[in-house]
């Protein structure tokens, strides 16, 4: 075995606790809580989910509810949901299948900010976690646990559980081992601040304290995760990009920013991951990011020299991608550190190291606020995921999203948000194709006029500004709204399919 399988168990207790997929997956129980291990989907145990869902397959009746980091596999969110094992789950996922059957109600979603979480957990405000399962890479003479591409929730949940079972993966490098820096904070009112002053600060351990006295299992896989691939840049995403780099060009003459500008936090998926890439090619150097998620683009930024340090809960690159970081472990080791998402989305050490925060969103409305998780208001697309954990607390707030969808044949920009997840109080920055709007110091009808001349679709534009107008002329001043009409934007396109 790669490495040698006594590299990984470092004590004869954990060989001993050797079992099968199907052996430990025998060991979860009808209305237990699950905690699993996993974030983006990265880290995540693959193994023992299986053979879980297979008892689903066979007919047996069996519902849990599951605790993750993030978003996590199809072995857990699809494999699961299609044995119809899945009762209840939390904080965030980006699965098909599951968003099918949480829209349908059959299984009850609760969407939260992942810096949340183990707070709930940790307050006893969520039910206790039965098991954890848990990906490593090796388990320590004492029985504590190394990570592997992601930390997520995996400290908490291991504290939390009555037992934990361990999916030890071969295919990921013992060289990650020091990646990972594992701090958790006490409750209070016994919290101490949280002693991160740069982004390269180390202040835990390398490893996540368990204990054979919880590990009931360890199971040997080599599964390797499954990442999203990432779309092609487009000219949209080229646009946007170069829009927010020109943003940052505005704020560096003012004097605001430096060329090192502030810590970089950015949301996942392609759009996000191109609007990084154009820092690459950009003036910009000595570049970090205080982030929870690497894609691609963090990590070319890495290796044109553009960045130095990137700290994160994990990394989460395309399938293509991830095979080259495990080929070049040797050169982002010291660069890249692992936390815990309590700490990686921490609000205070957000807010001291002045991260800016840049996330995608799904409509924004002419007076910022932000729409980044449901469909026509109702329909959940994904969840709010860390975004608010930034945004909330960031120096700089920016969100962006291509200024229409279907082909045009609907405006991201509107009158109002069918779903509030970002109120116009955080947010800053906002960013389309066609340009910026800085929000910042502007009232309501200050930022409605710079909204719609800056980031709506020419197409949509006129009857935008006409909207305005006439709200003006109808209502109170403070924040104009037409509220019949600003609601009939949804519900043409749900008639019709186009706004137009």
């Amino acid at each position: 075995m790669e490495n040698g399988l006594e590299l990984r168990l470092r004590s004869p207790k954990a060989f001993n606790l050797i079992r099968s997929a199907g052996e430990a997956a025998e060991m979860i129980k009808d209305g237990m809580v699950i905690g699993v291990s996993g974030f983006t989907p990265s880290g995540y145990p693959k193994a023992v989910p299986l053979a879980l869902a297979e008892r689903g397959k066979y007919g047996e009746k069996l519902k849990i509810d599951l605790y993750t980091g993030a978003s996590v596999g199809p072995e857990i969110d699809t494999a699961l949901t299609e044995a119809g094992m899945i009762r209840r789950r939390l904080p965030y996922h980006t699965n098909g299948t599951i968003r099918e059957k949480i829209n349908d109600g059959m299984i009850e979603y609760l969407d939260m900010h992942l810096s949340q979480c183990p707070q709930y957990v940790n307050y006893g405000m969520l039910k206790k976690v039965d098991v954890a399962i848990v990906e490593a890479l090796a388990i320590t003479e004492d029985g504590n646990l190394i990570p592997t591409t992601a930390i997520g929730n995996s400290p908490t949940f291991i504290k939390s559980a009555d037992k934990v079972i361990v999916e030890i993966n071969l295919k990921k490098p013992l060289a990650m081992e020091g990646m990972a820096d594992i701090y958790m904070t006490e409750n209070p009112p016994n919290r101490k601040p949280i002693p991160i002053c740069n982004v390269a600060d180390r202040i835990g351990t390398t490893y996540i304290e368990c204990g054979f006295d919880k590990i009931a299992a360890i199971v040997i896989t080599d599964l390797q995760d499954r990442t999203r691939p990432l779309s092609e840049e487009d000219e949209n995403s080229k646009k946007i990009s170069k829009n927010i780099i020109k943003f940052f060009d505005s704020e560096v003459k003012s004097g605001r920013l430096s060329k090192s500008l502030l810590p970089l936090q950015s949301g996942v998926g392609s759009v996000a991951n191109a609007v990084l890439y154009g820092l690459c090619d950009s003036e910009y150097e000595d570049l970090t990011c205080y982030t929870e998620v690497v894609q691609d683009s963090m990590l070319d930024l890495l290796r044109a020299g553009k960045a130095k340090m990137l700290s994160t809960t994990a990394l989460s690159p395309s399938p293509i991608a991830l095979e080259k970081f495990l080929e070049e472990i040797d050169f982002f080791k010291e660069k890249i550190i692992l936390r815990p998402v309590e700490i990686s989305n921490n609000p205070e050490v957000v807010r001291r190291l002045g991260v800016i925060s840049i996330n995608t969103a799904i409509e924004a409305d002419i007076y910022g606020n932000v729409n980044s998780t449901h469909i026509m208001g109702s329909k959940l697309m994904n969840g709010i995921g860390g975004s608010g954990d930034f945004s909330r607390n960031g120096s700089i707030t920016i969100f962006s999203t291509v200024s229409t969808a279907k082909g045009g044949r609907i405006s991201s920009i509107v009158p109002m948000v069918s779903h509030v997840d970002h109120t116009e109080h955080e947010v800053m920055v906002l960013v389309t194709e066609q340009g910026f709007a800085d929000l910042r110091g502007l009232s309501p009808k200050e930022r409605a006029i710079k909204i719609i001349e800056n980031c709506a679709h020419p197409d949509y534009r006129e009857a935008l500004m006409d909207y305005f107008k006439r709200s003006c002329e109808s209502a109170a001043l403070q924040t104009p709204h037409i509220l019949e009409e600003a609601l009939s934007w949804h519900s043409q396109f749900m008639e019709t399919g186009s706004m137009k």
